[in-house]
């Protein structure tokens, strides 16, 4: 290797005197004796009784780097050698920031399970094989359905499994495991974000099509009077206080038990209108809580009232939700055009007055931590145009929350007017341009695994890797510096990085890092590396094949995204494998 920047410094020790070398091999003969013997194993305790432990990041079994035991007694018998780096470290890069998600979608198994029933070793396969699709394509969070319609893609107290999982409402995977528990580990094993995605009043979906109809723990068959028809849909009806109550029930159940980065809602709150055979839309059937509430709330405008079940309920739930865990992200992705005219050239559906969605109101209160308004129309489409709708949304966040918009990478694979590589292209580079908006969501995980002609069209999306965007409004407090160690083995170098901060005092700081971020240095260039937070040992390259190793800066980075003041390599040890 290179050494012609560094400063070297050789300790060699004093001749070891031969009553020591005597003393030292009778300790070893010792030792030896009593290692011959067979230990009985270590039984007893408690460990089998132990509860199952909150779902937490863990480490693969297989760490990339063996731990390095030096010899014994090395400083007594042979020399080592440290050199110092003398980079000066006022160049180090800003850390890449975006938000780069993919919606995973459950119900009618448009993204996972591919069909229902399915083997649960296939099930997973499919679900880590996502996980590491995302992964390749520099991406850095998933958004997994997990409560289509009154159902459970988890272990419930409340509601029955899915049908679109096992086939049978009601009916647990077999062999069991908790699909959600699972995806939280893997997802964070590979330094993914998860969010939950809930649907909050859809109870059933006409695709549900299972052997056995709907499950005896249903919500429809426990509860009649929460649930009302609309159309081939159950729906729980908004307007009663107790089916807003339910549904946020349900879902803080998850915020409590499970390690979730987020809660997700989609644009169902209220149904989409059906039409009769007349044409006439299908009136939602809600007049007796209408009866009851709006009267008691001296409403008389009953699309007023049903906007203001919605609006009740969000912001109930995000309170709700930071009550049991400040640091869990709520957001929405609310349908793409708040009204026609908004702004002037925009035209299509209102969602404000035909779904009840105000979404515009829940990002000026602030009641949501990031808005992903679904803007699923090209970029050269006056009447919904990407770029001029992304800008409206802008103009509206005053208490600056994320934007992250949604987009249509599912129109690639469209039988009509499908899009271009290109179009995706222009819309996450317009977002990236903007200065409203720090990243997006794909709709959905199917579209990002497919090959286009053979290729992989995809695989350019994003050039380098990124960190979601911090959210200071719920924590803007830096993790302490971290720790590190470098070490020089023939072939690479292995950074062997530690939270804790300030060994020598007592009241050392102890956190479970999230993320680590390697600024590392070749020559005079940077490169960033985003590593998940279970690994305690970093490998890097001598040479990025140019330039040789002359430094690195690491950071920590926390649950919210919030990074530390880097630590910087000033010495590097020289190891003999």
């Amino acid at each position: 290797m290179n050494n012609s920047f560094r400063s070297q410094s050789v300790v060699d020790h004093p001749a070891v005197p031969a009553q020591r070398v005597c003393l030292y091999l009778l300790l070893v003969m010792v030792v030896v004796g009593f290692g011959c013997s067979s230990p009985r194993p270590i039984t007893g305790g408690k460990e089998a009784d132990k509860p199952e432990e909150p779902v937490k990041p863990t480490a693969p079994e297989e760490p990339e780097v063996p731990p390095y035991h030096p010899p014994a007694m090395a400083e007594e018998i042979s020399p080592y050698l440290t050199y110092s780096i003398e980079t000066p470290y006022a160049d180090i890069p800003d850390t890449p920031r975006e938000f780069r998600g993919a919606w995973i979608a459950t119900v009618d198994n448009i993204d996972w399970p591919s069909e229902p029933g399915l083997p649960v070793k296939q099930q997973k396969m499919e679900l880590t094989a996502m996980m590491d699709r995302a992964k390749s394509l520099r991406m850095n969070a998933i958004i997994l359905q997990v409560r289509p319609a009154a159902d459970a893609f988890y272990h419930s107290p409340f509601e029955p499994w899915s049908v679109y999982l096992t086939g049978q409402q009601g009916k647990a995977p077999e062999p069991f495991y908790d699909p959600l528990q699972f995806a939280v580990k893997e997802a964070h094993r590979r330094g993914l974000e998860i969010h939950a995605w809930f649907n909050p009043f859809r109870a059933y979906h006409p695709s549900a099509d299972g052997e056995g109809g709907l499950a005896p723990n249903h919500i429809k068959n426990l509860h009649p009077e929460m649930v009302v028809r609309y159309g081939s849909y159950y729906w729980l009806d908004p307007g009663q206080e107790r089916v807003q109550q339910y549904s946020i029930n349900i879902i803080t159940d998850v915020v409590r038990r499970y390690d979730i980065d987020g809660v997700h809602l989609d644009d169902y709150f209220y149904p989409y209108p059906l039409r009769k055979s007349n044409g006439e839309h299908l009136t939602f059937p809600d007049a007796r809580s209408y009866g009851q509430q709006g009267q008691r709330r001296r409403i008389e405008d009953r699309s007023e009232w049903r906007r203001q079940n919605v609006n009740n309920f969000i912001q109930r739930l995000n309170t709700e939700i930071k009550l049991i865990d400040p640091h869990v992200r709520f957001g929405i992705s609310p349908f793409g055009i708040w009204r026609p005219g908004y702004p002037r050239q925009i035209k299509g559906f209102d969602a404000f007055n035909r779904i009840y969605a105000d979404a515009r109101k829940w990002l000026q209160e602030g009641w949501v931590d990031y808005l992903a308004p679904q803007l699923y129309w090209p970029i050269e489409k006056q009447s919904q145009s990407f770029p001029v709708l992304l800008e409206w949304w802008h103009q509206q966040n005053e208490k600056q929350r994320h934007l992250w918009p949604g987009i249509y990478t599912s129109k690639l694979n469209a039988r009509a007017d499908a899009w271009t590589v290109q179009e995706i292209e222009r819309q996450i580079e317009i977002t990236n341009h903007h200065r409203g908006a720090t990243g997006s969501i794909h709709f959905s995980m199917k579209a990002l695994m497919e090959n286009r002609d053979g290729r992989d069209a995809l695989s350019g999306l994003y050039p380098e890797e990124a960190l979601i965007p911090a959210t200071p409004w719920l924590d803007d407090h830096p993790p302490p510096r971290p720790t590190a160690e470098v070490l020089e083995l023939s072939d690479r170098y292995v950074i062997q990085v530690e939270p804790k901060r300030d060994r020598g005092k007592e009241t050392a700081v102890d956190m479970d890092p999230r993320h680590w971020v390697v600024k590392q240095r070749y020559g005079d260039q940077w490169e960033t590396s985003i590593h998940p937070g279970w690994k305690e040992r970093i490998t890097l390259p001598p040479s990025n094949g140019h330039r040789p190793f002359t430094g690195a800066a690491i950071t920590l980075v926390d649950e919210l995204g919030n990074e530390s003041e880097p630590y910087l390599v000033r010495e590097v040890k020289i190891v003999t494998e």
